[in-house]
């Protein structure tokens, strides 16, 4: 969420951004109805002042004891003087409180519309994210390892997982519907190992790990910028209010929802291993064979709360993007890093880096990692504060991004350590996570 007082004093300069976005939002509507918001406040809080003063007035008139009291019949005032004042004072108090009343009626629409419409505000960009319409102009910055040249006809990852009877996607569907299916065996081995090679790598760096609900209050997606825009790609559980999560990023944001940290604590390192829900509405016919699109995924996932600084920001965006990079060089993955356009930017998000790993059954590199930095958009909306050496109060920044992300990155180690045979090398890294095994082989 924006402050809005720098949506007033940068109307212009918002609409821009919210075009550049691509993300509709009427800013014109919201100085309308924020300066009706402000008109009323100044009133009712002008009333209940008086209101409150009347009262302290009608005390003192009524408390023979009081010094104003004494002082009144000093100056020769009678009691019935006295009397007629206090009289005088509680008509008018009396009076004002039906006033205070409409006002507080007609107060209730205009707050509520109010935050409605600070909710589909975008945060800008920054300006090193580049000006495109969508992902095809996102801006490659460097490509890190050579793709494989095979000398036989490789196979796709579900043919191979197939055949391995590692994946069964058939009985996936069977059970629970289109873009699900079952790991088994070395299968689920494998899975496990990737997600336990970025925790492990994230651990040694210094991230608490964490254990979070994926179950969550629609007031945390909120806050955390996934509602209202996104809501259509949650699993809803509207009879309970909840929400099941696309991300860990989610509760780890919030956790700290509605603190005052102090900045000695900052920064914050996180990171969750959590399953992962996504409706892909809109994803109709795109991606439907395999393990690229999928309704539930494992992922772990990194984020930092910091100080409210621009430059740290960015250094820490540098920071978990090498994380990731780190975790895919540790796989032997070649991966390219792409500068995400303006249009293909989230409502919170001012600049993101997607990784790119290369999956041979695609014929290109496929999205593997996203990581986002948001100033204080997320932290605005849920009231995650620091408190400095002098005192002050600031809204911390967030970020995020993914360390590894799971069935997804079966993709590419399937399809690239593939063998002749049809057999699969296991990487170096994740032998240890399997028992010290060198290949995985049709039972």
């Amino acid at each position: 969420m924006l402050d809005i007082k720098f949506i007033r004093e940068n109307i212009d300069s918002v609409k821009q951004a919210a075009a550049a976005k691509r993300i509709g939002c009427d800013v014109d509507r919201l100085v309308e109805v924020d300066q009706r918001r402000r008109e009323l406040q100044v009133t009712l809080d002008k009333y209940r002042e008086q209101v409150k003063e009347s009262g302290q007035r009608i005390g003192l008139l009524r408390n023979s004891k009081s010094e104003w009291y004494k002082r009144a019949v000093a100056e020769g005032k009678t009691d019935a003087d006295i009397k007629a004042e206090a009289d005088r004072v509680q008509a008018e108090m009396t009076a004002l409180k039906p006033k205070i009343k409409e006002l507080e009626d007609s107060e209730g629409p205009i707050l509520a519309e109010f935050d409605q419409l600070m909710l589909t505000i975008p945060q800008p960009a920054d300006p090193d994210a580049p000006i495109g319409k969508d992902e095809s102009e996102n801006v490659e910055l460097r490509k890190v390892g050579e793709v494989r040249r095979f000398d036989f006809e490789p196979k796709d990852h579900v043919t191979l997982g197939t055949e391995l009877g590692i994946i069964d996607i058939e009985r996936g569907v069977k059970l629970a519907g289109s873009r699900n299916y079952i790991l088994k065996g070395d299968g689920a081995l494998l899975h496990q190992a990737v997600l336990r090679l970025a925790q492990d790598m994230m651990v040694a760096r210094g991230f608490v790990p964490m254990v979070v609900p994926v179950l969550v209050k629609e007031e945390v997606m909120y806050g955390t910028g996934y509602f209202p825009t996104g809501r259509d790609q949650a699993y809803l559980c509207e009879r309970d209010e909840m929400s099941l999560v696309g991300t860990a990023e989610v509760p780890i944001t919030a956790y700290h929802t509605d603190e005052i940290l102090s900045e000695s604590d900052l920064p914050l390192k996180y990171c969750a291993m959590s399953t992962c829900f996504r409706r892909e509405a809109g994803a109709a016919g795109k991606d439907t064979t395999g393990l690229y699109r999928i309704h539930l995924f494992d992922k772990v996932e990194q984020v930092i709360v910091c100080r409210n600084d621009k430059e740290e920001s960015k250094r820490w965006h540098q920071a978990i993007l090498k994380n990731a990079e780190d975790v895919l060089q540790a796989l032997e993955l070649p991966y390219r890093v792409v500068n995400v356009c303006t249009g293909d930017l989230g409502m919170g998000q001012v600049q993101k880096f997607d990784i790119e790993t290369w999956m041979p059954s695609r014929n290109g590199y496929g999205e593997t990692h996203s990581a986002s930095r948001f100033y204080e958009f997320q932290s605005r909306r849920l009231k995650l504060r620091y408190r400095d050496g002098a005192k002050k109060v600031h809204f911390c920044h967030t970020l995020n991004n993914t360390v590894i992300a799971s069935p997804r990155v079966l993709i590419p180690i399937l399809e690239l350590f593939q063998n002749r045979d049809g057999s699969v090398t296991i990487p170096q890294a994740l032998r240890p996570f399997m028992s010290g095994r060198e290949r995985m082989e049709k039972a």
